[in-house]
């Protein structure tokens, strides 16, 4: 394949109206065109960007769960958020699945059930698992242990949302979004909650345990809204070099100082603010704080967020993209893509500057979303003669 005319980000010179040669996968040449017989996507007038590499993203649950206690097919699921990924870029994206003690969208089974779909299913989008263990889970401990050893698992996240449900359970209207999800009543879901947390002594053994599982697997390890330095430095010590939307400024400051990478989210960007209320990602992103954004729950968020900062001034498209590719391509240990360079993956997003829609999606090599635009650009590119 070669992609002409277009303005490329390469990882050397930052924005470059340049050719690129595409073959067996990877990016084979840049400046000039591919090989004769080789098919030509016309990119005039796009920018022609590296893969987005989403590092969180958990919006697949609404395809799996569309309203609470309506449950469709994983592999359905799955083919519908691969779908929506590649609409918007995402070339790379870890599936935030959280492996809870709650029943239903969270359980065990459901774990099971995608991990499945995954491993039986043909996908183009390169789907991977992020694991948010839940700290209190301590049932599925050996499980979630045994698909690291067995390669099933290729981020772990350190997260504990038990406190904050138990708090929530006292507000009716709040609890029910967590029984709804669960599939239970109120009074049933509140006694196991109840029960989960009488189990706090053992939580600190069974994290010693999935972190050196991890740590021996050689994955990448997060830890999940962090609210203090002490609890990121405890972290990093288990070996998680990732602070995933972190929950005061400072926190975030004192990760990027010891050289961790600090995670907020697209959504944020794009709305103004968090929907938590927490700090703005845009201008922590701007002050070096925030180092990756992800889709978190929104996958059309990633390439709008990117256009966003380099609208607002503070950060060149380069800076700004790099958010979404390089860096969590970094983060991730992924040394062949996140940049458009010779030898990388071809993992490409061609996009309009105006919109910031993405006109096609390049994954290894491999035409994998045209709209009707970038139909027409390439029945008009045709073969290179």
């Amino acid at each position: 394949m070669s992609i002409t005319g277009g303005t490329v980000l390469l990882a050397s010179d930052g924005p470059v109206r340049t050719d690129l040669a595409v073959a067996d996968g990877l990016i084979e040449r840049v400046g000039e065109a591919g090989k004769p017989g080789s098919l030509r996507l016309d990119a005039t007038g796009l920018l022609v960007l590296p893969g987005i590499v989403d590092l969180h993203g958990d919006a697949f649950e609404r395809q799996l769960q569309p309203r609470p206690g309506v449950n469709f097919p994983t592999d359905l699921a799955l083919r519908d958020t691969e779908s929506q990924l590649l609409a918007n870029g995402i070339t790379t994206a870890f599936h935030g699945v959280t492996l809870s003690w709650e029943p239903g969208l969270r359980s065990l089974t459901a774990w099971r059930a995608l991990l499945a779909a995954l491993d039986g299913g043909s996908w183009t989008c390169d789907m991977r698992v992020h694991l948010r263990w839940e700290a209190y889970n301590l049932d599925a401990l050996e499980t979630a242990i045994t698909d690291i050893e067995a390669g099933r698992v290729h981020l772990l996240a350190f997260n504990d949302h038990t406190p904050s449900i138990l708090r929530k359970l006292k507000d009716p209207i709040e609890g029910a979004k967590y029984s709804g999800r669960a599939g239970m009543k109120m009074d049933a879901f509140r006694g196991m909650a109840d029960t989960i947390a009488s189990r706090a002594d053992a939580v600190p053994a069974a994290l010693d345990r999935i972190a050196a599982a991890a740590r021996a697997a050689g994955l990448p390890m997060a830890s999940h809204d962090d609210d203090s330095i002490a609890a990121r430095s405890g972290f990093r010590e288990h070996g998680a070099r990732i602070c995933e939307f972190p929950m005061a400024e400072d926190v975030g400051r004192a990760a990027v100082e010891a050289g961790d990478f600090v995670v907020m989210g697209c959504p944020n960007v794009v709305r103004g603010g968090s929907h938590l209320g927490w700090a703005s990602a845009a201008r922590l992103a701007e002050a070096g704080v925030c180092t990756v954004l992800t889709s978190d729950y929104y996958y059309p968020a990633m390439t709008r967020a990117a256009f966003i900062l380099a609208d607002r001034g503070a950060l060149d498209l380069a800076r700004a993209w790099g958010l979404i590719s390089e860096n969590p391509a970094r983060a991730a240990g992924l040394t062949d893509r996140g940049t458009i360079a010779a030898g990388k993956r071809a993992d490409l997003v061609l996009a309009d500057p105006a919109t910031s829609r993405a006109v096609a999606t390049i994954v290894g090599g491999r035409i994998a979303h045209l709209t009707a635009e970038g139909g027409m650009r390439l029945l008009a590119g045709r073969v290179i003669r």
